[in-house]
């Protein structure tokens, strides 16, 4: 059902004692642990005496008498709002006022404790009346846990027979990013439409006059939510103390907010006419891309000789640490991790394709990345199909599969490619 613009995913399965249960569309599941006493119902309901605005959200509710756990699959590494939905729907107010039914709990969020001796008629204010606890959430693994579990306190055998943890409904929405100070609060629809629009087209504009050295020597191109001088403290002026990787056009730095947040930072030189179509080709390709398998672009920067990309940290660095780096980090790359990797890497490509012409192959000028990822006919004659791109997850995937580098320098001759030990 949709209440309030958000659309809720019925939970209708009977079954509750040391049960498993996963989701059709495999999005969500939960677990409970306990079985009731000459009772086997595990989703109570109430259709009366419900007065609240959201009532239909409130008519069920599942329960469990020692531990409920709720499982969100598939989720995006960002920032979180949970809201936890309760109402006490089994008891009414003459066993309540009894002494006899008293319902606590304890709830942990991603392993942290959140609520402690939570009682929903106390909370609530009575009896079939709703509460609403809200708790911001950090997703770092693409999976959240919520665990509600009765920890020695409140009822367990009870003239209803129905006592433990419940509830009505969970509730998981992305905190907004950032958005710089306006005076005037917008909504997200509103921002999201004018970024979308106007602000993506200027962007575009600066950067093709700045490309072509339409501005002077104190231009400012910029997009994002930091600005140039946030970026610059984040890593202590670019120390090299914050240096995480180099390639042919700049390195990358590591950056930290006040508030704990980490950024990547690429700084290339603006004085390459390489480095500024590496700038280019980077903001137009990532920009505009959402995908749980792509690290996310947050802003982009160009003044005076400074280029800079900022985008999410990643924590465990790249594959190419993984895959050649440490005996112990080798040893963390099973099978089934490995599997996971190629399927990410797969699905973050296809977010990347025009599904319109993936298909078509025109002629595109080379310029700039890894030769040994590029297909032959790329190489060769600028040909860009969506052939190029299968090739170059072939190379990736054998890598992985191998635990070898796409390519290894040689002292007496060429370099020794990992295709052609692959062929022979």
């Amino acid at each position: 059902m949709s209440i309030n613009n958000s659309n809720f995913e019925a939970d209708l399965q009977q079954e509750g004692a040391s049960t498993f249960f996963l989701s059709e569309n495999k999005s969500w599941a939960y677990s409970s642990m306990g079985a009731f006493v000459d009772g086997s119902r595990y989703i109570t309901n109430r259709t009366c005496n419900l007065s609240m605005a959201d009532a239909p959200l409130y008519m069920n509710a599942r329960i469990s008498p020692i531990s409920l756990k709720y499982y969100g699959f598939c989720l995006k590494r960002d920032t979180y709002v949970v809201r936890l939905h309760f109402a006490e729907i089994t008891w009414d107010d003459t066993k309540v006022h009894s002494g006899k039914e008293r319902r606590v709990f304890d709830v942990e969020i991603q392993g942290e404790k959140k609520l402690r001796n939570f009682n929903i008629t106390e909370a609530a204010g009575g009896v079939n009346k709703n509460k609403t606890e809200e708790f911001t959430v950090n997703v770092t693994d693409s999976r959240l846990e919520i665990h509600l579990y009765w920890s020695g306190k409140g009822s367990t055998v009870t003239p209803s027979k129905y006592y433990g943890p419940l509830i009505s409904a969970i509730s998981v929405t992305p905190v907004p990013k950032r958005i710089a100070s306006s005076r005037k609060q917008l909504s997200v629809v509103s921002i999201s439409g004018i970024v979308g629009s106007a602000f993506l087209f200027l962007i575009f504009v600066l950067l093709l006059f700045w490309m072509f050295g339409w501005f002077g020597g104190n231009e400012l191109l910029y997009v994002g939510i930091y600005d140039f001088y946030q970026i610059k403290a984040a890593t202590n002026n670019f120390n090299d103390e914050n240096k995480i990787g180099a390639g042919r056009f700049g390195s990358v730095y590591k950056g930290k907010f006040p508030d704990e947040t980490f950024i990547a930072v690429k700084k290339l030189s603006g004085k390459s006419k390489q480095g500024n179509r590496e700038f280019a080709n980077e903001i137009s390709t990532i920009f505009l891309l959402k995908h749980e398998h792509l690290v996310e672009l947050l802003g982009s920067f160009a003044q005076d000789n400074h280029i800079l990309l900022v985008y999410e940290y990643m924590e465990n660095k790249s594959l190419e640490h993984a895959l050649f780096g440490s005996e112990e980090l080798r040893q963390r790359l099973d099978w089934p991790t490995r599997v996971k990797i190629c399927l990410g890497i797969a699905k973050g490509t296809t977010a990347v394709d025009d599904e319109e012409k993936t298909h078509v192959a025109r002629k595109t000028k080379v310029t700039g990345g890894t030769t040994t990822y590029m297909a032959p006919e790329y190489v060769k004659d600028g040909l860009l199909s969506y052939k190029v791109d299968v090739y170059s997850f072939g190379v990736v995937a054998l890598q992985i599969v191998s635990g070898q580098a796409g390519e290894t320098p040689r002292t007496d001759g060429p370099s020794d490619y990992l295709l052609d030990r692959v062929s022979r």
